[in-house]
């Protein structure tokens, strides 16, 4: 009974016993998918810790190992920060998660009848399709509704590159973005807003994502790339992979947590289904986490075996 039970659960005797510390954000994929890997490492025998951190300053404790592993840095807003880190020799990329990411300016398609140049971004320097979206607060200005300032994306620079008659308004949380779409969605009110996939929105909302300038590296580091010879980003968000990243020491202490959190994945599909149950269905994260592991069995266990 006991080399049954043995082997039933990896054991992983010579690792610490010290926790993985893992880092949570402020959106919900983000939680589902950190709390996914937090339970894998738990049924692998792991000890482990949930950190709330900011999306990009998490890097400083990363590079030190008083953070441990995080689980969602996406293409898209947080490559400079992953590449700077990793140049250090004290952060290493645990390689993609498998869903791509897409984060871009959107809007519904009701207001293309008021802005009829659209999806091209051009169509949003004309003064009139700019004031379609404009609130009493910004007009004659159009308004941009950002992503909470932590996420960082370029939004504001990107503005004044391109010369978009826009004022840029962050929302102060992810659910606070979103209740702004459904709102505006349910009165037909004019809308644009910073939007992602995986996520429920773009299937829920009919509606487009602008399309800039494609992004490519020298827009972020050469002012001369692009249609403004003086700035930079002047361009749209880049599209790509979401890493896992972590202290370079974690192979070391815990190599088979290390090997379990590599072999870790999940599809854009299965992400925009668990979030879905939990903004629209109201379940919480730890149910919609725990049904996964119930129905992917199989799957994770070969993700921790030994």
């Amino acid at each position: 009974m006991l080399s049954v039970a043995a082997g039933s659960v990896p054991a992983f005797s010579q690792e610490s016993t010290d926790p993985i510390k893992l880092t949570l954000h402020d959106w919900t994929g983000q939680l589902i998918t950190t709390h996914i890997m937090g339970e894998v490492l738990k049924k692998g025998g792991y000890n482990v810790d949930y950190v709330q951190a900011d999306y990009l300053a998490q890097f400083a404790g990363l590079e030190t190992g008083d953070l441990d592993v995080a689980m969602e840095m996406w293409e898209t807003t947080g490559r400079d920060a992953m590449d700077a880190a990793t140049a250090t020799g004290k952060v290493e990329n645990f390689g993609p998660t498998g869903m791509k990411a897409k984060e871009e300016w959107w809007y519904p398609e009701y207001m293309k009848e008021k802005c009829p140049g659209l999806p091209n971004w051009e169509a949003l320097k004309d003064e009139k399709c700019a004031e379609a979206f404009s609130t009493a607060e910004t007009a004659p200005k159009g308004r941009y509704l950002g992503g909470p300032v932590t996420w960082g994306g370029f939004d504001d620079e990107r503005v004044e590159a391109l010369g978009l008659p826009f004022e840029v308004v962050h929302a102060g949380t992810d659910a606070a973005l979103f209740a702004e779409l459904e709102s505006a969605y349910q009165r037909k009110a004019p809308i644009m807003l910073w939007i992602y996939a995986p996520h429920w929105a773009p299937s829920k909302y009919k509606g487009e994502w602008v399309e800039f300038p494609q992004y490519t590296k020298e827009c972020y580091t050469d002012p001369a790339w692009g249609s403004n010879p003086d700035a930079l980003y002047d361009c749209g968000k880049p599209f790509g992979e979401i890493w896992k990243v972590g202290w370079v020491g974690v192979k070391d202490k815990w190599p088979g947590a290390y090997k379990a959190i590599k072999a870790f994945t999940l599809d854009n599909d299965e992400m925009g289904q668990m979030i879905t149950k939990v903004d629209l269905e109201g379940k919480s994260v730890d149910d919609v986490v725990a049904e996964w592991m119930g129905k992917n069995e199989a799957r994770w266990s070969d993700w921790i075996k030994k």
